[in-house]
C-alpha cells in the first residue's frame, strides 16, 4: 500500500530495533493504529530483514554497534518534514500520529517537541513537568521515544547522538540529554507537548538511576559539560540518590567511587 501523500503525513517514524529477521514486532507497535499509514524508516543492527513488501518502510540492515549510531543513520535516511524516534517495545497509542503533527502546527516556530507516554496500566510513566518550553533542567527526564524533531533543524545544526553514550556503547545511558542539550545549545526552541502519544514498560534506564552503569555513565556527562565541576556534580547526584532512599550509606562510597571511574574513562576517550 503506497504512502499517502495528504498534509497529515509529514511524519516519519525511526525505529531502532536489533537482531531481526523479519517485521513482525511492527504489528505490536502499531497495535491501535494501522501501520501501513505511515513512514517508517528501520535500522536492524546485527541482523537482516530481506523480502519486505511493505511500501511504507524502508530497512536498513546495519553491522553498527550501539543505540546513538542507529539514531544517527536513522536521521541521515530520513526524507520527511518531522521525525520521530522510536524503539521497538513501544506501543503507540490511538490517533500519536494526528498529536504529533498537530503539535508542529500549532507551534510553528518550534524545532523538537517532546511528548508523553504511558506504562502498562494506562499510568503515567513519570512526574511531567509543568512548563511550554524545555530547559536544561527539564530535559533530564525525557525518554528518547517521545522526541520529535524537524528534520531541517537537526541536519542544518549537524546535531547528532554521541556514540559514547547509549545502550550498547560505552556509556549505557544519557544519550537523549545529550541530544536535546545539544539542541538548546543551538538555540533550537525544544518543547513540552502534554499529549500522550504511546505506551511503554514501566522499567527503563531512567527508572535505574542507582545502579552501578547509571552512574558511570551520568558522571562521564558531567564531566562531558561540567568539566572539573563534575566532581561537585556527582557528589550531589549521590547525595540525591541518597535522599531519595535509592541506595543505602553503606552503598555511598562505592557509588561515589563508580562515578569517579565514569569520569576518568571519559577522559581517556
Amino acid at each position: 500500500m503506497p504512502i499517502p501523500t495528504d498534509k497529515k503525513h509529514n511524519l516519519e517514524i525511526l525505529i531502532s530495533t536489533t537482531k531481526k529477521n523479519n517485521l513482525d514486532f511492527i504489528e505490536n507497535i502499531f497495535f491501535e493504529n494501522n501501520q501501513h499509514n505511515f513512514p517508517i524508516v528501520i535500522v536492524n543492527q546485527s541482523g537482516k530483514i530481506t523480502g519486505s513488501d511493505k511500501k511504507n518502510i524502508r530497512i536498513i540492515n546495519s553491522y553498527t554497534k550501539g543505540l546513538s549510531k542507529s539514531r544517527n543513520l536513522a536521521i541521515k535516511n530520513s526524507s520527511k518534514k518531522y521525525c520521530l524516534l522510536a524503539d521497538d517495545d513501544i506501543i503507540y497509542k490511538k490517533g500519536f500520529y494526528e498529536i504529533i503533527e498537530d503539535a508542529f502546527e500549532e507551534n510553528l516556530n518550534s524545532d523538537v517537541i517532546t511528548f508523553m507516554m504511558v506504562d502498562e496500566s494506562g499510568k503515567h510513566f513519570k512526574k511531567y513537568p509543568n512548563i511550554i518550553k524545555h530547559n536544561y533542567r527539564s530535559i533530564r527526564s525525557v525518554n528518547s521515544v517521545v522526541i520529535a524533531f524537524k528534520r531541517e533543524s537537526i541536519i542544518k545544526n549537524n546535531i547528532q547522538f554521541d556514540a559514547l553514550f547509549g545502550l550498547g556503547a560505552t556509556f549505557n545511558t544519557g544519550e537523549e540529554y545529550i541530544f536535546l542539550r545539544n539542541c538548546i545549545q543551538k538555540n533550537l526552541t525544544v518543547l513540552f507537548y502534554p499529549k500522550i502519544i504511546l505506551q511503554h514498560k514501566s522499567i527503563s534506564s531512567g527508572k535505574l538511576a542507582f545502579k552501578d552503569k547509571n552512574i558511570f555513565a551520568r558522571a562521564a556527562i558531567f564531566y562531558k559539560f561540567y568539566g572539573y565541576l563534575s566532581y561537585l556534580k556527582l557528589v550531589h547526584h549521590i547525595y540525591l540518590l541518597k535522599k531519595k532512599n535509592m541506595i543505602r550509606w553503606k552503598q555511598v562510597f562505592n557509588k561515589f567511587t563508580v562515578g569517579l571511574d565514569g569520569i576518568k574513562k571519559f577522559k581517556s576517550l
